[in-house]
């Protein structure tokens, strides 16, 4: 049918609202092709860091036009790796609280970005070795697990009742802290 030849656009125009509310520069327009389900084009503009992260599916990931690849860190003592808190939590217990205790001891440090997209984003640069988040939408993270995916990361959904739950990561880091990650509700 006509349909299943159709794109679909995958749009957040503003990926870390709070942050940019608040005047902090991480944040991002991310915009994600879909063709027959499967993101094919993936865009995320950092506007004020004047970063543009860029994939085509079979084509590699790039950064402001020069190729990118996730970290060669195999050691999850020496990871640094980023996560987000949901929207919805201060209503919930369910809240990523127990998974960063658990991740926290084990790892280099945790940072807190604001933009689940430049998170991952960060991943595919080798910034990051590794993100998860909890209760995240398609537009969050559509184009930037395409441009990750691209830059060698792995990438899976540790949750199906928190909408898009995912981690990602460069594989060694990803494979190390999934154990580590409740796949219910805490």
């Amino acid at each position: 049918t006509r349909s299943r030849h159709r794109l679909m656009w995958v749009i957040d125009p503003l990926d870390g609202t709070t942050n940019y509310r608040a005047g902090l520069p991480v944040f991002s327009v991310s915009i994600g092709v879909k063709h027959r389900g499967e993101t094919v084009v993936g865009v995320v503009f950092a506007p004020y860091l004047r970063e543009m992260f860029v994939a085509a599916k079979g084509w590699g990931a790039f950064l402001n036009g020069n190729p990118i690849r996730v970290t060669r860190n195999e050691v999850l003592s020496r990871a640094v790796v980023g996560t987000g808190f949901p929207v919805d939590k201060m209503n919930t217990t369910d809240n990523n609280i127990d998974n960063f205790s658990r991740v926290l001891p084990v790892v280099r440090d945790v940072r807190r970005l604001g933009s689940a997209a430049m998170d991952i984003c960060y991943v595919a640069a080798g910034v990051l070795d590794a993100f998860w988040e909890l209760n995240l939408h398609e537009w969050d993270v559509c184009a930037a697990l395409l441009i990750a995916s691209e830059a060698g990361a792995e990438y899976e959904y540790f949750r199906s009742d928190r909408n898009v739950s995912v981690l990602v990561g460069s594989p060694a880091i990803k494979n190390a802290i999934r154990p580590l990650l409740s796949s219910q509700p805490g």
